[in-house]
């Protein structure tokens, strides 16, 4: 999670990545110690992956007001106007129905907060299942190795844990979709020095899990953790900076 209201990216944010040139030995390298075809690899990979995603890219269904001609979108076919790929919270902030069902909108956001928590410890228990069911590495089977995934692991955990503290419970699971809105962006520690502090507080964790358990497997899906988080901040930074902007405006408006 990112704090209420995102600002500029540093040096021109991802945008300036260029992925192509990427170094592939790496990741080639641990593909030589790990089968991605054990079950309980593929488990924690799609744990991984569908956590984030779920409330950031799941796609629901929502029907569409009928437009008369001269209001039409391009993007009004049948198909698209039947279904709008939107999120769990982004659904919410649009219908409003999680609130309506729960009668308050902090029961909703308990509810859904309830919902993530669980898919972490579910993810959590997949991704070490995968890393018992595979081979070990011997060169990561040292003291120094174990000191440095123990020092990710308290870095981490102090990265999420401050964060929790700083934005709260509606603040850390999406309480702005559910019209819970902070009054300024966060920028006390550990937003202060890092964006999204949540989302690479647990990527280091779970790096550090795997270097003190000398895993390859865990090695390659704490990868595929930094790379889900990467393409959930994508979807959830601008949605959530609109949200401001349309708070900012009518504001705007009453004045």
């Amino acid at each position: 999670m990112s704090s209420s209201l995102a600002g500029p990216d540093c040096c021109g944010g991802l945008d300036n990545i260029d992925f192509t040139k990427a170094d592939l030995c790496i990741m080639t390298w641990l593909l030589g110690y790990v089968d991605p075809s054990d079950p309980c690899f593929v488990a924690a990979v799609f744990t991984i992956i569908f956590n984030p995603l779920f409330w950031n890219v799941m796609p629901l269904p929502l029907p569409l007001p009928r437009l008369g001609p001269s209001l039409a979108q391009p993007w009004s076919t049948p198909l698209c106007s039947s279904t709008l790929l939107l999120t769990v919270a982004r659904w919410e902030q649009k219908t409003r129905k999680l609130s309506q069902a729960m009668g308050s909108p902090y029961l909703a956001c308990y509810a859904l907060g309830g919902v993530i928590l669980l898919l972490n410890v579910l993810r959590s228990h997949c991704f070490t299942q995968a890393m018992l069911s595979q081979p070990r590495m011997d060169s990561l089977d040292s003291p120094v190795a174990r000191l440095t995934g123990l020092l990710l692991l308290g870095l981490g955990s102090v990265l999420v844990l401050s964060s929790f503290f700083a934005l709260g419970f509606t603040g850390t699971f999406l309480g702005d979709y559910f019209g819970i809105l902070k009054e300024s962006r966060v920028t006390t520690f550990p937003f202060s020095i890092l964006d999204n502090p949540m989302y690479w507080g647990s990527t280091a964790n779970y790096l550090g899990w795997a270097i003190v358990h000398a895993s390859p497997a865990g090695l390659l899906l704490t990868a595929v953790v930094a790379f889900t988080y990467v393409v959930a901040i994508l979807y959830e930074e601008p949605f959530t900076a609109e949200i401001y902007q349309q708070k900012a405006s009518q504001l705007d408006k009453r004045s």
